[in-house]
């Protein structure tokens, strides 16, 4: 698939890019960023063909196929509807939108369209998700009690800036980490939350947006949830764990971009380590993607996907913010 990058960002040049021309016919022919001499070193130091600050000429290219959108938060909406009035298939980064209303009305553009609207939630494409999703299937931890995310990091110095004063764009530790922690949760557990109650803080990093956020949401199979972000947490590890009637998996350093950790499966029968792949999770996520636009269906993390866990980070916000119990209407997301 022929691709056009609509944000010259850290994660792209990292992963996706890679990720894209790991694909059979891979190619990334366009970089759209907001800076022409950014667009320009940016398409030199990756081998891209075309670059400029125009994403409607690089919409206007019959070449393209698919944009991958990871500019910063707010233009999320702006860049996939263009995308998608051109019939681009277009893969988002989270937050799909900053609002439920924007969220939805991408969902029903591409759907109008015939085209595929997915979201880079990267973490249930990891061999480690995948196989804790296959053991709570399976039954083998029996009925699920609760779920334990800890997803505080330490927020890399490249990767500050807006992400810690600009509520305007999307800052703060609720649209970055939040909606991660909520797919994972959705992923796992096959339910969305009923209603959530939330704290957050400004504990180090944040100015004008929270740095990090508790909270504790109900699920309709009575299983209690607890998910704890952060970006100010420097000497921690990330992971989950889960726990049933029958058993429990505990789950370290694998809320990560690499497929990397180790899964412990603890029964009566004693404690087992549980295998799995260790393919690239965004490979996996581009593959799976693809084969969705191709075949005319919904991406693995589609759109409805993205508007769930946006609405269950807002929940969180508005919960921490108002001190009240926040209820979820999932009515917009049918």
């Amino acid at each position: 698939m022929i691709w056009a990058l609509s944000g010259a960002s850290t994660i792209a040049s990292q992963y996706m890019i890679g990720a894209l021309r790991a694909q059979e016919g891979g190619t990334v022919r366009w970089v759209v960023s907001g800076s022409e001499d950014h667009a320009r070193r940016y398409a030199q130091s990756h081998d891209i063909p075309h670059s400029g600050t125009d994403l409607a000429a690089a919409l206007e290219d019959p070449a393209v196929e698919a944009v991958y959108i990871s500019s910063t938060n707010e233009k999320h909406h702006a860049q996939a509807m263009a995308a998608i009035a051109a019939g681009k298939h277009v893969l988002c980064e989270k937050p799909l939108a900053l609002s439920v209303a924007e969220a939805a009305e991408m969902i029903a553009a591409a759907r109008a369209a015939g085209v595929t609207l997915g979201v880079n939630h990267h973490l249930r494409h990891a061999g480690s998700h995948r196989a804790i999703r296959e053991a709570i299937a399976s039954g083998r931890l029996g009925r699920i009690l609760s779920l334990r995310v800890f997803h505080a990091v330490h927020l890399p110095e490249h990767l500050r800036g807006w992400r810690l004063d600009n509520p305007a764009a999307g800052g703060g530790v609720i649209p970055d980490i939040t909606v991660h922690n909520a797919d994972t949760v959705r992923f796992l557990l096959q339910e969305d939350p009923a209603s959530v109650i939330a704290e957050s803080a400004v504990s180090g990093m944040g100015q004008g947006v929270e740095d990090s956020a508790m909270s504790v949401w109900s699920m309709p199979s009575g299983a209690m949830v607890f998910s704890h972000e952060s970006f100010t947490h420097p000497h921690t590890t990330s992971g989950l764990e889960v726990h049933g009637t029958e058993g429990s998996l505990i789950a370290r350093d694998v809320m990560a971009q690499d497929p990397k950790g180790a899964l412990e499966l603890i029964t009566a029968a004693g404690r087992s380590a549980l295998p799995f792949d260790t393919t690239s999770l965004y490979e996996t996520a581009v593959r799976r993607f693809e084969a969705a636009a191709r075949d005319g269906r919904e991406a693995s993390a589609s759109g409805t996907d993205g508007l769930k866990s946006l609405m269950i980070a807002l929940a969180v916000r508005d919960a921490a913010q108002s001190g009240t119990r926040q209820s979820l209407d999932y009515g917009v997301a049918s």
